[in-house]
């Protein structure tokens, strides 16, 4: 008897090219696993990238770790996915990506996950490829890429941002585990801050970089600041150094319910293209 191929598989380092051609379909809402694809995460977490295969080539794909991101899954891609998510035994903190994979993997893995903390059913997914200056935006040459030895003054920016964001600190404890992700994103040049008076004011960070495109989270200032008219001359200044440096479009996404945020996003020249949707665990 023949031995049936199953429909989903982890992925090796062969498949590292065609992944990457997957997620360049649309890098925009793809960049977060292409980024982690480069670097290196097939090799370094064996079994946290699988594949949707038909006829023997591979047509979606998820990344399945402290978070679930889906790539191009059709709704059987979705429906193998979560079949092998759920025999994996694994839970995560977050799924995210384009609101229709998402929500029908939502709706086959939520019934045995359980209660969520919250469904952001609409974050608008947003890009620019325009420099801000050029749109007429006055740009804030304080804002720069944090250094090593602001990593401490980075930190409780970071941890108030994340804890608005997502109802919880993103630390119990010991911060040593925060520190280092913070201090990675600095060595690579990705946070990007405004430090007035000794504390940072204002911060945000390239997550995900992929493809020619940067996308952007962390996004913060600092509460006594806002409504003073700050956050777009220095959320421009952020795009126009990316910008000029390690990208040729800049992504974000944004709860729909966020009418600043938005507010200042559009007046940074950013333009919908797309949804997406997060199930936070």
């Amino acid at each position: 008897m023949l031995r049936q191929r199953l429909p989903v598989r982890s992925l090796s380092t062969a498949d590292r090219d065609t992944a990457l051609a997957l997620c360049a379909r649309d890098r925009v809402a793809n960049v977060f696993v292409a980024a982690r694809i480069l670097e290196g995460s097939i090799a370094a977490s064996p079994g946290s990238l699988i594949g949707h295969v038909e006829a023997g080539d591979l047509t979606g794909l998820a990344w399945v770790s402290a978070n679930v991101v889906p790539v191009e899954l059709d709704d059987a891609g979705v429906t193998a996915v979560a079949a092998r998510i759920m025999r994996m035994r694994r839970q995560c903190a977050s799924i995210f990506g384009p609101t229709d994979q998402v929500i029908g993997l939502w709706d086959r893995l939520g019934p045995s996950w359980g209660p969520v903390r919250a469904v952001r059913t609409h974050q608008p997914l947003l890009s620019t490829s325009t420099p801000p200056s050029s749109l007429g935006v006055d740009l804030d040459d304080r804002v720069r890429p944090a250094t090593l030895d602001e990593v401490d003054l980075v930190l409780p920016a970071a941890a108030h941002m994340f804890t608005e964001e997502i109802g919880y600190p993103p630390y119990h404890g010991s911060d040593r585990g925060y520190r280092a992700s913070i201090a990675a994103l600095i060595r690579q040049g990705h946070t990007y801050v405004r430090i007035q008076d000794g504390e940072v004011v204002f911060k945000a960070d390239i997550g995900s970089l992929a493809l020619g495109c940067a996308q952007v989270q962390g996004v913060w200032l600092h509460p006594r600041l806002r409504g003073q008219g700050l956050a777009v001359p220095a959320m421009a200044s952020v795009v126009e150094q990316v910008l000029a440096g390690p990208a040729d479009e800049v992504s974000l996404y944004v709860n729909d319910f966020n009418v600043a945020a938005r507010a200042t996003y559009d007046r940074c020249g950013f333009h919908e293209v797309g949804a997406f949707t997060t199930v936070l665990l």
